[in-house]
């Protein structure tokens, strides 16, 4: 099992930004953001496989987010900008060996970082 681990996360006023880490034990294809508000379904935000050649937004965060990785230090970056309080939720990053935007077909987690944006 792929072990993960996030940090970043924090409290910021709408318009600010925050960059959120997670560092993975092994390389797996896909490594993607969820996140998950009260009330809500997890949501996929972004997915980076091949080794950074391929990336992809949901359409509500694109332009706004930037997915990244170093792959010497198997660790994954989502720099958010421009945050919006409706960005408000517990943010996890995820591994699976397939590209995919489906959390059920991640079979690795992290234990999720809250990250909450005021008006």
């Amino acid at each position: 099992q792929v072990q993960l681990v996030e940090s970043g996360g924090g409290t910021v006023q709408a318009g600010d930004s925050l960059r959120l880490s997670c560092v993975f034990s092994a390389r797996p294809l896909c490594k993607s953001w969820f996140r998950q508000a009260p009330g809500k379904e997890r949501e996929f935000v972004a997915l980076i496989a091949w080794n950074g050649g391929t990336t992809y937004y949901a359409e509500d965060v694109e332009g706004r987010f930037t997915i990244s990785e170093d792959y010497d230090k198997n660790t994954v970056y989502l720099q958010m900008n421009d945050l919006k309080p409706e960005d408000t939720a517990v943010y996890y990053c995820a591994g699976s060996s397939h590209y995919s935007l489906i959390p059920r077909e991640y079979t690795s987690w992290g234990q999720g970082t809250q990250v909450t944006v005021s008006a």
